[in-house]
């Protein structure tokens, strides 16, 4: 058996050239006849006028066969026609069907029932603040989110299902800076957190940065009162690593805060000043997977927010930072995340009458625990410094100087797994200067402001079995003031973490930090316990005192005292 395949196209384009030809023949069928059907005798004798009748009985014979030819032709065309409209019409009959199954293999049943394809990264977020879409159900990376709108929190990134990386959050999106005078800066959106990665492997998504706070705008006239800088977003949290392998994601930076403002005017009266925005908090870094990976880092917090530079009545004081994220924590191998670093404490602004405080520094975030069984605590994060006070003006005699900021206080270490190191504390920031007097200022000096006091240091974190117990931070210094009697302490140092209990040496204590009325005390050194050295002394400036040596293990030696510089 043979097949017989038919193309309706072929056939009705057939069809149009046959009725092309059929027109082309009876045109020239029309012009012919009436040269041929009637032909003129040559003379007037018999024979001429029979051939004459002869020639024009064939043209007339030839006209009626020539019709019935057409006749037959438009016949053939019709039913060509016709079949081909058939064959077309039968074709779209069967590929009704066809095509809706076509339709139903095109679309992926996994998408239509839980949202996400089977293989294929996610859709990343196009509308402010939306979330990324998530990745396949057996491989594909998740989505990043989008970024916010002003004043709006950042979208989510979109999360992994057996195999992928999470997607990273959107940016927070800056704070509103009002219209008008005299108003308050809106506060930016927090950044959008990173998405998970695979339940079996993948690394976590990135936490989004925090948007900046708004500015605040400028009052005017008498009382008038000044305004504070909207407050910064915080920063979106890691994503966690994979269920099994994996690891977190770092966290995002707090958004810094925005510029506050004091009264200015032909006559600004004794109106009240303002205050820089507080900047956000760092996000915390993910959680690694339970059998492997590391910790992410805690992201930074953001500067405190300062001023609109002008001529004030009132200085501003300076916004005071945020805290830096914790870091993540391992699961059975793996080490912590690092803890984040604190933000800078505004300068406070410099007024014709009284100058602004200084801004306080961020304090460093905690070091994640190291893997359960084998891993390194995470190093907290460092302290950020305070905001030195604004300058007293002229005017007057009772004017007083800002205050200088207090330094944060640092992040302490990570705890170890049984085989591993304690993480290191982090340091102390230092405190601001205090602000300057006026040269009609009376003794004794009662209205200068005072100096920052200087941060204590993170603590050292313990091994557990096996592993050295992590150093002590610097303390911070203190900041000075033109009025002795208004000097800080300086930070303490911070302590040694102790060694592991079969084998490891104690961790060295920190400095303690210098200026001010006196130095801080030195951080002692961590104890050994059987095996290894304790670690050393802090030393102190004085008139702090030195930190304590260590013990040594009973196979070991203690450490040595701090000094007095």
């Amino acid at each position: 058996m043979s097949w017989v395949f038919a193309t309706p196209a072929y056939g009705l384009a057939a069809a149009d050239d046959l009725s092309g030809i059929g027109a082309a023949i009876s045109s020239a069928n029309s012009a012919a006849a009436l040269p041929t059907s009637a032909i003129l005798a040559a003379g007037a004798d018999e024979v001429s006028a029979a051939i004459a009748t002869m020639f024009g009985s064939h043209a007339q014979a030839y006209q009626f066969v020539s019709a019935q030819a057409a006749a037959f032709h438009q016949q053939f065309v019709a039913l060509m026609s016709a079949g081909a409209n058939q064959y077309a019409a039968a074709e779209a009959l069967n590929a009704a069907p066809l095509q809706a199954l076509a339709a139903a293999a095109s679309t992926d049943p996994f998408v239509a029932l839980a949202g996400r394809p089977l293989i294929g990264n996610g859709a990343d977020a196009t509308t402010p603040g939306g979330n990324g879409g998530d990745g396949g159900w057996l491989f594909g990376n998740g989505g990043n989110g989008a970024a916010g709108a002003a004043g709006q929190s950042g979208g989510n990134g979109g999360s992994a299902a057996l195999f992928g990386n999470g997607g990273n959050g959107g940016a927070g999106g800056a704070g509103v800076t009002p219209g008008g005078s005299g108003l308050a800066g809106g506060s930016g959106g927090n950044g959008g957190n990173g998405g998970n990665g695979g339940w079996i492997w993948g690394t976590g998504g990135t936490g989004a940065a925090g948007g900046l706070g708004g500015n605040a705008t400028i009052p005017f006239g008498a009382q008038a009162v000044g305004q504070i800088g909207g407050t910064g977003g915080n920063g979106g949290f890691g994503g966690r690593g994979g269920s099994l392998f994996g690891d977190g994601g770092t966290g995002g930076t707090g958004g810094g805060g925005g510029q506050g403002t004091s009264s200015i005017g032909p006559n600004p009266g004794f109106g009240q000043e303002g205050t820089g925005g507080f900047g956000g908090n760092g996000g915390g870094g993910g959680q690694a997977g339970w059998l492997y990976g590391n910790g992410g880092a805690g992201g930074n917090s953001g500067d405190g927010g300062g001023y609109i530079n002008q001529a004030a009545y009132g200085g501003a004081n300076g916004g005071s930072s945020g805290t830096g994220g914790t870091g993540g924590n391992a699961g059975f191998f793996g080490h912590g995340g690092a803890g984040g670093h604190g933000g800078t404490g505004a300068n406070g602004l410099s007024g014709s009458n009284s100058g602004g405080d200084g801004g306080g520094g961020g304090w460093g975030g905690q070091g994640g625990t190291g893997g359960l069984i084998w891993g390194d605590g995470g190093v907290g994060g460092n302290a950020g410094s305070g905001g030195n006070g604004g300058n007293m003006g002229d005017a007057f005699i009772l004017n007083t100087s800002g205050n200088g900021g207090a330094g944060g206080w640092g992040g302490a270490g990570g705890e170890s797994g049984v085989f591993g190191n304690g993480g290191a504390g982090g340091n102390g920031g230092t405190g601001g200067i205090a602000g300057h007097g006026n040269v009609a200022q009376p003794s004794p000096h009662v209205a200068y402001g005072w100096a920052g006091q200087g941060g204590n240091a993170g603590l050292g974190a313990d091994a557990k079995v096996f592993g050295n117990g992590g150093n002590g931070g610097q303390a911070g210094n203190a900041g000075v003031s033109q009025d002795p009697d208004k000097g800080q302490a300086g930070g303490l140092g911070g302590f040694g973490g102790n060694g592991g209990l079969l084998f490891g040496n104690g961790g060295n204590g920190g400095d303690g930090g210098l200026n001010g009325a006196f130095g801080g005390d030195g951080g002692g050194g961590g104890s050994a316990t059987f095996i290894g050295n304790g670690g050393n002394g802090g030393n102190t400036h004085g008139p702090g005192d030195p930190g304590p040596a260590g013990d040594g293990g009973v196979l070991g030696k203690a450490g040595t005292p701090g000094l007095t510089l």
